[in-house]
């Protein structure tokens, strides 16, 4: 899907330096320094619009929550959702996942959350998917010993390949559903996840650690 540009992206980015962490590669092995306490980290990677990490930051203050999103677009309309709500315990950073190991140290992260990825349905882009090995070896080295990676997606096609993934690269898969919405579990929606419910689309959910 083409994305569209948004005026002046990147100038209202910099207007939150509260919020925004402008050079993240400078906190590797500091993130409790930066939130100064010794909370737990979860992570989003890939946070779109902010809603879930918005209302997860506003739920849980005992908990410190760093968002991840690529694209200037996106990310923009996150910052000036959360930015008024002057909440201590988030940040976010406007980086690709694929520098993650250039910004957290080694078991500096507790969770992590990988809502509505990009499916890369062909077969050549497999591993482009977020939970592809090149990326769960990247988590290896960020989560906490029994750290949890927590999956959303409506695309049976990656999660059928995360499933796989996972279980061949040490990963337990402790709960699943195929139907997240029908089920009793605690849920936080995503815009994309809010959308596709009113469509009648299943939405899909695992919680994994590593052995």
């Amino acid at each position: 899907m083409r994305r569209r540009n948004v005026k002046n992206a990147k100038q209202r980015i910099e207007n939150h330096p509260e919020l925004v962490i402008a050079n993240p590669k400078e906190y590797i092995g500091k993130w409790h320094e930066v939130f100064n306490n010794d909370n737990p980290i979860y992570l989003e990677i890939g946070m779109g619009k902010g809603k879930f990490l918005r209302e997860h930051a506003l739920k849980n203050p005992n908990i410190n929550y760093i968002g991840i999103e690529k694209f200037d677009s996106v990310i923009v309309q996150a910052v000036e959702k959360i930015a008024p709500l002057n909440l201590i315990n988030i940040k976010l950073i406007n980086v690709d996942a694929e520098e993650l190991l250039e910004i957290f140290n080694a078991n500096e992260i507790n969770k992590i959350f990988l809502n509505f990825s990009d499916p890369w349905p062909k077969k050549r882009h497999a591993k482009r998917r977020l939970t592809a090995e090149t990326y769960l070896k990247i988590y290896d080295n960020l989560l906490k010993d029994n750290g949890l990676i927590i999956q959303k997606t409506d695309s049976v096609l990656l999660f059928e390949s995360s499933i796989i993934s996972l279980s061949q690269h040490g990963y337990v898969i402790d709960d699943i559903s195929l139907d997240l919405h029908n089920s009793e579990r605690d849920n936080v929606m995503t815009e994309y996840e809010r959308k596709f419910s009113s469509q009648g689309i299943k939405i899909n959910y695992l919680k994994a650690h590593k052995k």
